[in-house]
């Protein structure tokens, strides 16, 4: 019952956190950025800025999809942020550009990340099935469930990872929109409120999966 309340909770949190990050978002696109710039325009300036030329700027499906692809060095905007022209898209444009930047300049936190990506992208498959045959045979054989922790650990500490690579992302996105004067006195604590909600959905999703990875350890610290 504790295990299911803590869940209950963070879905909460993680629900509602999301829903306020969408409200900003609407509200904040009616609000025009300097220059009248798109969200395109403005990642392609930043990148310019701090000297990364091998990036593509890209549009792709979906609300709020927004995310840099250090693979193939692109940064892919929704279609509102691209198109749009509000200090919202601008905020989150600059923030996917963060992630290019740190890229550029081998941000260790990142590349701690990257090298993650393919054992999680694995694990991500398969463990929630490990897992589930772990507890059903936990008597017989314990260290299936074992195995299904580690795996499940190896995503936590993916969560964790990504905080602070996020956080210096968006560091560095207010400090750009700042200085090239895109956001200006009355936008840029706009902007940083909407990357600070952003950034709260990691947090909470973080400290959602360090609590069920306990759960799961404590069942099998209580194995018969």
């Amino acid at each position: 019952m504790g295990y299911l309340l803590i869940f209950a909770i963070f879905m909460i949190a993680s629900w509602a956190i999301g829903a306020r990050l969408k409200s900003k978002f609407r509200e904040y696109s009616e609000i025009p950025v300097n220059y009248g710039m798109s969200g395109k325009e403005v990642a392609e300036k930043m990148l310019y800025d701090n000297g990364v030329t091998d990036v593509q700027v890209l549009s792709v499906d979906g609300e709020l999809t927004d995310h840099y692809n250090p693979q193939k060095k692109t940064v892919n905007l929704s279609h509102d942020v691209y198109h749009g022209r509000s200090i919202a898209a601008a905020a989150i444009a600059a923030h996917e550009c963060g992630h290019a930047v740190q890229h550029a300049h081998a941000y260790s936190w990142l590349q701690m990340r990257s090298a993650l990506v393919p054992i999680v992208s694995f694990s991500s498959r398969w463990v929630q099935w490990i897992l589930l045959a772990g507890i059903l045979l936990i008597n017989a054989f314990p260290q299936l469930l074992l195995a299904g922790i580690v795996m499940f650990g190896l995503t936590t500490l993916f969560s964790f990872i990504t905080l602070p690579v996020e956080i210096d992302a968006s560091r560095r996105a207010t400090l750009w929109l700042d200085g090239s004067g895109v956001a200006n006195t009355a936008t840029l604590p706009k902007a940083k409120e909407a990357l600070r909600l952003a950034a709260y959905t990691y947090v909470v999703a973080a400290l959602a999966s360090l609590a069920t990875l306990m759960y799961y350890i404590m069942i099998f610290l209580r194995r018969d």
